[in-house]
């Protein structure tokens, strides 16, 4: 069984997220083409650097109230036990249903504090968040737009798949991410992306190096090109 251990999630936080796609071409190239976003997120902390993490999902909306056949209140608590449940630390993704994405912000001073006590270190949403002068210390947002207020915003549901900024997300996924953007990591390479890594840097290094020689030319790009196929 996959786990994400503490040792992996240092290896992992070493790299930033445009080097792991980058490896992962290399280690599932099926993937090339999806499993990242591909809508820009505003960062809120990008001095915070790569975080990793496991994938909790939700899905919310804010444009109007919830439907009063729903207990919100027993809803809200499981979706708390929710995220608390499972391995840590986990990465929020939450989708926002809304037809005007960010209508209202679910994110704040409270519900960063709350979910960072309950080992959750970021969110990653296509609606928005607020109050960023206090959100909780060291926990990163990533999001669609910064806005005002929270309207009426409530949680729809939990633990089912979602999108976000382009990016498929399930219960479970192991989701890299930093000022760049998000890339979900599948288990079965996680293991692999810091070596797959370090031989696209040796490769890249030879074209950088010789592109920063004096005298640099197409000629020498070529044979610098050669010269890095081989690695």
């Amino acid at each position: 069984m996959f786990e994400l251990t503490s040792d992996l999630i240092a290896v992992l936080k070493s790299i930033d997220t445009p080097t792991v796609c980058n490896a992962l071409e290399i280690l599932v190239p099926e993937r090339r083409g999806h499993g990242f976003t591909t809508k820009p997120l505003v960062c809120t902390r990008p001095e915070i650097g790569p975080i990793v993490g496991i994938a909790r999902t939700a899905t919310i909306r804010a444009a109007h109230p919830s439907d009063p056949d729903t207990d919100q209140a027993h809803l809200r608590d499981a979706y708390y036990a929710y995220i608390d449940g499972g391995p840590k630390p986990s990465i929020v993704v939450i989708q926002d249903l809304d037809e005007e994405q960010g209508y209202g912000s679910f994110w704040g001073e409270v519900n960063s504090n709350i979910h960072k006590g309950l080992g959750c270190d970021a969110v990653i949403t296509n609606g928005s968040v607020r109050d960023l002068p206090d959100i909780a210390d060291g926990f990163q947002m990533f999001a669609d737009r910064i806005g005002p207020s929270h309207a009426f915003v409530h949680v729809v549901d939990f633990s089912r798949p979602v999108t976000v900024a382009g990016m498929r997300v399930s219960d479970g996924d192991v989701i890299h991410a930093d000022q760049h953007g998000a890339v979900v990591i599948p288990h079965k390479v996680c293991a692999k992306v810091k070596q797959a890594a370090d031989l696209i840097g040796r490769r890249e290094r030879v074209i950088i190096s010789a592109a920063q020689q004096p005298g640099f030319d197409v000629e020498a790009l070529r044979k610098a090109q050669r010269e890095s196929a081989q690695i």
